[in-house]
């Protein structure tokens, strides 16, 4: 039986025209906000906040930074500046002179304990293999 993989599975589908459903929503927020603006401001604060804007939502839209999009970039950039950065690792309910003496009890036990090992041949893969190749030649 026989499957199709599935392709280009890491891109996001165009909805609406060539653009992505994030993407139009960017646009479309920024493009209703100069709609609005139009009517209540004067045209030259419209016209300077449409550029930005307009920026804004293209930067927002379209642009990718190490093949990230810009939103998740800029998520990533805000939780690592707002997080801890110092990690420190504790051991809980052991303190750290009990936990070497533990350690050196376990080797004690440990060479008591042990037997000689056994050195084995090769594997049968591995002579099945050096067979194969030198009856080829």
């Amino acid at each position: 039986m026989r499957f199709t993989i599935p392709q280009f599975i890491e891109h996001e589908a165009k909805i609406i025209g060539p653009l992505t459903f994030k993407q139009f929503i960017f646009v479309g927020i920024a493009g209703a906000i100069c709609f609005v603006l139009y009517f209540t401001v004067s045209f030259t604060i419209f016209l300077l906040s449409c550029i930005v804007l307009g920026g804004i939502a293209l930067a927002f839209a379209f642009l990718k930074i190490n093949n990230m999009p810009l939103p998740g970039f800029i998520a990533n950039f805000l939780k690592y500046n707002l997080s801890p950065k110092m990690y420190l690792w504790e051991k809980k309910g052991i303190k750290e002179r009990e936990f070497e003496e533990q350690i050196i009890i376990k080797k004690e036990k440990v060479a008591e304990d042990e037997l000689p090992l056994k050195i084995e041949g090769k594997s049968r893969l591995k002579k099945m293999k050096t067979q194969i190749e030198t009856r080829g030649k």
